[in-house]
């Protein structure tokens, strides 16, 4: 059995300067080495960082899937890695052996697309929203689902090659949505592992400040972009009925129905729906397509 050759992608503002040094040093220790290591700085150059890395500057902010496309592409193409790890910059490994770990899972099964990592505050605590399915009762249970964390989760370059990377136009938020949608649909495997941990402080998305606009807008795109035209009423329909549930302000579901608005209204991408036997198979795995 060979085993595929690692590979690390974190994008980073420059604005966590402490806590991007801790992560490249658990990075570093690792049993298993990085084959490479790419540090993406978007609209930042980089010129703190000493650790050995490749390190590429942006000179503009590129948002979240941008810029970790300039990274995956320089290790897709480089032909010297078989799996992409992809980390936050105010994440951190506690376990030194992720990186074997990975390499395992993926070299057991040639079908595997992506691993989500467990995602756990200081505590070990995992928030709800963390839990890539519907009944978030028990974290720790390991299994095939239909979504991932983008904090921590690793590719496989030959599935990248088949779907395409991140949509950079969403900029932020739901671009995790649309890349499993595109691997599901493509007969690749999702497995959410909670024993590859990633330490992550504990935040509200809120923090960002177009949150609700990103998040609107980028769910019409995702629904324009990949559900059969049937279900796109139904989901988006769905989500109006939550989002205006859960709303804490008016002024946030103003900016949420603003960018709900921009999503109608502005380009969203090539259209290519899911087929009807993917949907089955989400539904089959605990989430249909339309929550």
């Amino acid at each position: 059995m060979s085993l595929p050759r690692i590979g690390v992608v974190i994008v980073t503002m420059g604005t966590r300067p402490r806590e991007l040094a801790a992560l490249l040093d658990s990075v570093e220790k690792q049993d298993v080495p990085a084959a490479r290591v790419v540090l993406v700085g978007n609209a930042t150059p980089l010129t703190e960082i000493t650790t050995d890395v490749t390190k590429i500057p942006l000179e503009q902010n590129l948002g979240c899937p941008g810029g970790r496309n300039v990274g995956l592409t320089v290790l897709r193409d480089s032909g010297e890695i078989d799996v992409v790890i992809e980390l936050d910059d105010d994440g951190l490994l506690i376990a030194d052996d992720v990186f074997r770990t990975v390499r395992q899972l993926f070299a057991q099964d040639p079908k595997l697309g992506i691993i989500g990592f467990r995602v756990a505050d200081e505590q070990g605590r995992t928030e709800r929203r963390w839990v890539p399915r519907l009944r978030v009762d028990d974290p720790m249970r390991r299994g095939l689902v239909t979504a991932f964390l983008g904090g921590g989760h690793a590719f496989s370059v030959p599935m990248l090659h088949q779907t395409g990377l991140w949509p950079a136009e969403f900029f932020f938020g739901h671009e995790e949505s649309d890349l499993a949608w595109r691997a599901l649909d493509a007969g690749w495997k999702i497995l959410y592992e909670p024993e590859l941990v990633l330490q992550h402080p504990r935040t509200s998305p809120a923090r960002h400040p177009a949150h609700y606009r990103f998040t609107a807008r980028n769910r019409v795109w995702l629904a324009r972009r990949r559900l059969p035209i049937p279900l796109v009423p139904v989901y988006l329909g769905a989500w109006i009925v939550l989002t205006t549930a859960r709303a804490r302000s008016l002024a946030g579901l103003k900016a949420w129905w603003g960018g709900f608005v921009e999503g109608v209204r502005t380009p969203c991408g090539p259209r290519k729906a899911m087929k009807w036997r993917t949907v089955w198979r989400m539904t089959r795995l605990g989430r249909p397509p339309i929550l």
